[in-house]
């Protein structure tokens, strides 16, 4: 399956109609729980990825990423705005190396990922209007 598609979207704005044609971004968002006793080591590696997305400052990519109450069940969510970002980003040392210590920490989840569309925003993502 590609990960672009032509979009057409139509508002109203003003009482004026408009026909935006964008390629959809690429928004994926893994679900995955590590044991207790890795938790703070996650953090850690997580912390070390960001370092390196400053360092980056790309802006075609948005990444966020956040701690469940039971505090060691972990969602991230990335918008990519291209694939030729998202295969940027996914080859970063920190990102392989964040991956490999959580695959190797005995996971009490894998990781599930879903892809996902973007259907409203309340701020604009790239390019994207906000509707």
């Amino acid at each position: 399956m590609s990960s672009f598609r032509l979009l057409v979207r139509i508002y109203s704005n003003k009482q004026e109609k408009r026909i935006l044609k964008h390629t959809t971004m690429i928004i994926v968002k893994v679900n995955y729980t590590v044991k207790q006793e890795f938790a703070a080591q996650n953090q850690e590696n997580i912390q070390l990825f960001f370092k390196d997305l400053q360092q980056m400052n790309h802006p075609d990519f948005r990444y966020n990423v956040y701690q469940g109450p039971d505090g060691k069940t972990f969602t991230h969510l990335s918008h990519f705005k291209t694939e030729a970002i998202q295969q940027i980003v996914l080859n970063v040392p920190s990102f392989k190396y964040f991956q490999q210590q959580r695959d190797n920490s005995g996971l009490e989840a894998q990781p599930q990922l879903e892809v996902m569309d973007l259907i409203g925003s309340s701020a604009c993502i790239f390019d994207w209007p906000v509707f």
